[in-house]
């Protein structure tokens, strides 16, 4: 075997394997929640970070003296998984998240792009005939690398979720879990080989149980959701919405708010459930392979729902949150439809 040969199945055991596990989860993806681009760019943002983390980790090992081997096993782990969870808590933060299966995507792919960059790395730095080193860090610890990300991104997903808000008793548990887990295969009590056995035995059966639990969940939101929305919708055009229990609720807000102010909340409950139900309705389109482009008239009422928040204010806006329900998932959708 000549020596390019040779570097070139090295490179293929070390980088292809992760890449196309994330393939595989896009192509498992019926709702279509995650777009090719985004994943893409967060792929290369998993990558930014190992770039970031190896420049920290190289300053804290000169400042510190520490030995390799002891910093790697217990140091270096909870820094890179902290770093690359600082890419998920942004998509959640931003709403770019919310679902268990966008979660299972996003994080497998942060990941991913960090053990790419790692990976190559060590292809042009270690000159190592022994296919067997590139077997493990392509199929073991790229793979955990994916893994770990996405685990930590379902479980901080589902307690904001549970929390309601994405807080450090949301995020900490999760992250102490991952680490331990990453901090646990650099022992090498295993050999090698065997460590990577178990990685593919554990790792990739327990993200395809979550992300199909997870397929079952969208279902059953969007047909729930889709109920409560019409009721509501259907209620506000009955022009009797003033004599039901939300109407009395939203017009007692006179006391505390202008009728200026009361009558743009009524409008902006009338766009969001309106843009609820669409999102609900691309996202079954998506699933039977029909892709609804996003009109302008969408757009236009997107827009005026972010002026009616500008122009209600925080206060006001929180009125609305018993009659909307709205939590991670409802404002996701509407992120949805602004992409």
């Amino acid at each position: 075997m000549t020596e390019g040969v040779a570097w070139l199945t090295r490179a293929s055991i070390g980088l292809l394997p992760a890449l196309c596990f994330l393939g595989a989860l896009l192509l498992l993806d019926s709702y279509k929640l995650v777009r090719l681009r985004l994943v893409t760019t967060i792929i290369g943002a998993g990558g930014a970070v190992a770039v970031a983390c190896y420049l920290v980790n190289a300053g804290i090992l000169r400042a510190t003296g520490m030995d390799f081997s002891d910093y790697s096993r217990y140091v270096a782990p909870l820094i890179e998984e902290a770093f690359k969870g600082s890419v998920i808590i942004a998509l959640i933060r931003t709403r770019r998240i919310g679902f268990l299966v966008d979660a299972s995507v996003l994080g497998y792919a942060v990941g991913a792009g960090f053990a790419t960059v790692e990976n190559i790395y060590y292809l042009s730095s270690v000159a190592d005939p022994h296919f067997t080193v590139w077997i493990v860090r392509g199929l073991g610890t790229a793979i955990l690398h994916g893994g770990m990300q996405a685990i930590f991104a379902a479980m901080v997903l589902h307690n904001a979720d549970m929390r309601d808000k994405l807080d450090a008793r949301a995020i900490v548990p999760p992250l102490l879990l991952v680490t331990l887990v990453h901090a646990a295969f650099n022992q090498f009590v295993l050999p090698p080989m065997q460590e990577t056995l178990l990685v593919l035995m554990c790792i990739p059966p327990l993200m395809l149980w979550v992300f199909l639990r997870s397929e079952r969940a969208v279902e059953g939101w969007i047909g729930s959701g889709f109920e409560v929305d019409q009721e509501l919708l259907a209620l506000l055009d009955s022009g009797k919405f003033s004599d039901s229990r939300a109407g009395q609720y939203l017009y007692a807000m006179r006391e505390r708010f202008s009728g200026e102010v009361v009558a743009d909340l009524l409008c902006y409950l009338r766009l969001y459930v309106e843009l609820a139900l669409r999102a609900k309705g691309i996202l079954i389109m998506r699933e039977n392979d029909i892709e609804v482009p996003i009109d302008d008239e969408t757009k236009g009422k997107l827009q005026e729902m972010r002026y009616l928040e500008r122009t209600v204010g925080p206060t006001a806006m929180r009125t609305l949150n018993p009659l909307m329900h709205m939590n991670g998932r409802d404002l996701w959708q509407l992120y949805m439809l602004g992409k």
